[in-house]
């Protein structure tokens, strides 16, 4: 029977599914389902340091309205602050008591100095490891490449010094040279690379005139991205490479093990079909590996990353070149009048 058995920053897991960060961990039958249905690990939803600071800017703005209204009874009540990092935890800490697979925290700060505090609060609360997740958009005409990414580096390096559990590194595809910034980050002590995350993309209804917020979930193909990474990093990094996003089935979890990755994200195909789908491609998975006579990950991990096949083009812009001469095949499938 095939092993399905992984490791994630060194921490031992029964499956190579992870599932990703998302608000799913709210719900304590939701997080027993997962751990039933196989999942390795979980990745408790993100502290976003930029939703503390609006949540206390909303409260103050309504605790100002109301003294404001009643200024006699301003002094009746003791001063009201913001929770912070606390609920937060607090729910983590209720999550970690209900899951015995590992539980990793997700964070997600906006100034420099709160990465390193974060990620030991979380660590104190009994994180099994911490993801980075460095969702962030250029606001700046002024602030370089160069500056952005040095930052990260810096950051990565100091929770690294504070923290005494793996540390993961989620990042988007938007940067110009992520392969360089993934070696100085390998270099710093990152634990493993989850590629990639998600950033919000703004959108506006013509015909109301305004911006609207949709949640949208990946689709199954959307993680070609994703495989050309693992098939590049594969053997050139020490830290581990998780693939993450458009992942559905067990032939997606293959694809990205054979391009070099050790564990997969999954988020969007359980919102889509339930705990229950972890199990399906888990059980798919083994089908898959017997078939091939697979007898375990590593007997496959790789195996068409660029250092294993014998022509790589496929992972570099040459095949890109290639499909333009031949154009033709194109138009053989979708004839033009």
């Amino acid at each position: 029977m095939a092993k399905l058995e992984s490791t994630y920053m060194g921490i031992p897991l029964n499956s190579p599914i992870v599932v990703g960060a998302s608000n799913m961990v709210e719900k304590e039958e939701t997080l027993k389902q997962l751990q039933q249905n196989g999942a390795g690990a979980v990745v408790f939803k993100s502290l976003f340091e930029e939703q503390l600071h609006l949540e206390n800017l909303e409260m103050s703005e309504i605790t100002d309205e109301m003294d404001n209204r009643h200024a006699e009874m301003a002094d009746m009540f003791p001063d009201l602050e913001h929770a912070g990092t606390r609920e937060h935890v607090m729910k983590f800490k209720k999550a970690r008591d209900i899951l015995d697979i590992p539980l990793i925290a997700s964070i997600n700060a906006v100034y420099k100095k709160s990465w390193p505090v974060f990620a030991k609060e979380m660590e104190d609360a009994g994180a099994n490891g911490l993801e980075l997740n460095f969702y962030a958009v250029p606001k700046s005409f002024e602030k370089s490449s160069a500056e952005i990414e040095d930052e990260q580096v810096e950051i990565v390096r100091e929770v690294k010094r504070i923290v005494n559990i793996p540390v993961s590194v989620k990042l988007s595809d938007q940067y110009a040279n992520i392969l360089n910034l993934i070696k100085r980050m390998d270099e710093a002590g990152a634990d493993a690379f989850i590629l990639f995350n998600r950033l919000f993309e703004p959108e506006i209804d013509p015909d109301k005139q305004e911006h609207i917020v949709n949640f949208e979930l990946s689709n199954q193909g959307d993680h070609r991205q994703a495989i050309r990474f693992a098939g590049l990093l594969y053997d050139n990094i020490k830290a581990d490479i998780v693939s993450s996003g458009g992942i559905f089935g067990a032939q997606d979890v293959a694809k990205m093990i054979l391009a070099g990755a050790d564990n997969v994200q999954m988020v969007s195909a359980i919102y889509k079909n339930q705990p229950e789908h972890l199990a399906k491609v888990i059980g798919d998975l083994e089908k898959w590996m017997e078939k091939h006579q697979f007898s375990a990950l590593e007997d496959f991990k790789g195996k068409l990353s660029q250092k294993n096949v014998k022509d790589n083009r496929i992972y570099k812009r040459a095949q890109y070149v290639d499909l333009l001469l031949n154009a033709n095949n194109v138009f053989k499938k979708y004839p033009m009048p």
